[in-house]
Formats: structure tokens, C-alpha cells, sequence
């Protein structure tokens, strides 16, 4: 397939300028000026001072906003980040900077023209000590002590109200319409894995519709929780956090997508 028919967008706040070999683009969030040769995301229509809240949000904003428009309807675009890529397969051998060329995806796979998007591989949340439950999800217990002893009721909702403040999720999901609102909690209830890191591929149609429907209910959100309150890595990401667990439910609800291998790499 020609490479011309799949564009990647790489959003980091760090250069990691060996992508440009792999036909990456390189786009730029937070504080520091963007180096020569990355995108920006501080002109045009842009909500580029919330990137602190919302992480590599801002970018993807910005690209609906300023890029979707003018992109053909039949091209593969995708998003990943500084430290995890899209990769071709799942390998035993170390994959690092030197070899990664060898794995990244850079054009559509055979199988992909079976799907309308492609998601990262899930993560299982499940399985955490008893200790960390216990002093992490305290206010949990208190409403269902069986929660110790039951892994099923270890799922995403108990984790997000673990790991990114108790009452949360549930305010953000109030602010979703009435069929997601319930759709969504049924997800998070019944689920111990997620799709992570707000990656995907996908085509302008589906792109369209999917951050429409993202940043409107993240803006609805804005009233429960004001930028002043939310004051360390758990909170403080606390719209990113959530964009990661509705991607997962809002992509496998409406479109035929295909979970794809990613891998996570470290020091560099």
C-alpha cells in the first residue's frame, strides 16, 4: 500500500527527532517554544493553554479544528505519543531506537481495509493488592466491602476512582447524553481492560464525529472541575485521563475497529 495513505501524527513535549525517518509527523504540545520542523498547536483555533489539563488533547483539538477539514476522505490519519508507537507485531526481540524502523507502522496493514479504525491493544486494570485497594479505594470499600475479595468488581470504574480522585467519573458521566450516560457506566462496570493512550487511526468522518462528540462533553465537564483544583498527576491530567477510557468504550460502540499492537519505550 502507498505510505501517502496513512499520516501519524506523534504528539510530544520532547524532541525525538529519530521519527522523521519513519515518516512520523512531528507535533508539539506544552510550555516550550516548538522546534523547527514540528506543528504547533498555539495558532489557528485552539485550546492550547488547557494542555496542562488536557494533555495531548490540545493537539488533537487543534488538528480538528485546523487540519480535518482539508484531509481526503479516503486517508488513514492516526495519533500516538513520545514514548509509545504503532508497531506491525508483537515482537520477542528487544525492540529499541536502533531496530524500531524495523517494526513502526508507517503504511496501512493488508487486514485494515476489514475496518474503519484501529485501536491500541488493551491494558487489564484488575489484580491490584489488597493494601492498595484499601487505602486507595477506601470510600469504595465503605460502599462494597466485597470489592476486596471479588475481581469483578475490580473494573475500570473502581480503578478511575483509585487512581484519578473518588466521584469523578461519575460527575463526567452525568454530563454525557441520556444513551452514552448509560452505555458508558455499563462499560466502566463491566470492564477490567481499556484500549490506552488515546491512540487511533482512523479516517476524517469518523474523526469528525468522535472528537465532536470528545470535546463537547469534556467542555460540559469544565464546570465540575475548575484547573485550580486539580493540582497533581492524577487530577491534574484529569480530561485526558477520561478521553482515555470513552475512546475505548465510544470506538468499539460505533465503528468496526481493530485493536493493534503498540509498544512503550523508555529512556531516550
Amino acid at each position: 500500500m502507498n505510505t501517502q495513505n496513512l499520516k501519524i501524527y506523534c504528539v510530544t513535549n520532547k524532541e525525538i527527532n529519530f521519527l522523521k525517518e519513519n515518516r512520523y509527523i512531528l507535533s508539539w504540545v506544552g510550555e516550550m517554544k516548538a522546534p523547527q520542523n514540528y506543528i504547533a498547536c498555539d495558532n489557528g483555533e485552539n485550546i492550547y493553554y488547557k494542555e496542562k489539563f488536557y494533555s495531548e488533547l490540545t493537539f488533537h483539538y487543534w488538528y480538528w479544528k485546523n487540519l480535518l477539514p482539508n484531509e481526503k476522505r479516503k486517508q488513514w490519519v492516526g495519533f500516538c505519543q513520545k514514548r509509545r508507537f504503532w508497531i506491525k507485531e508483537a515482537s520477542h526481540e528487544k525492540i529499541n531506537l536502533d531496530n524500531l524502523g524495523d517494526y513502526i507502522i508507517k503504511e496501512p496493514l493488508v487486514d485494515w481495509s476489514d475496518y474503519e479504525a484501529i485501536i491500541c491493544k488493551p491494558i487489564k486494570v484488575s489484580g491490584a493488592k489488597k493494601i492498595k485497594i484499601i487505602k486507595r479505594g477506601w470510600k469504595n470499600l465503605l460502599k462494597d466491602p466485597l470489592i476486596l475479595f471479588n475481581k469483578k468488581k475490580q473494573n475500570l470504574s473502581l480503578h478511575f476512582d483509585m487512581h484519578h480522585g473518588y466521584g469523578n467519573l461519575e460527575k463526567a458521566m452525568n454530563e454525557l447524553d441520556k444513551e452514552n450516560k448509560s452505555d458508558f457506566y455499563e462499560y466502566m462496570n463491566s470492564n477490567n481492560t481499556f484500549n490506552p493512550h488515546i491512540m487511533f487511526i482512523s479516517k476524517p468522518e469518523i474523526i469528525d464525529r468522535w472528537f465532536k462528540n470528545l470535546f463537547e462533553w469534556l467542555e460540559r465537564c469544565e464546570k465540575h472541575f475548575e484547573f485550580q483544583n486539580l493540582n497533581n498527576y492524577d487530577t491534574k491530567r484529569l480530561f485526558a485521563f477520561l478521553a482515555e477510557r470513552y475512546l475505548s468504550y465510544w470506538f468499539k460502540k460505533n465503528t468496526i475497529c481493530k485493536e493493534e499492537n503498540w509498544i512503550q519505550l523508555e529512556n531516550f
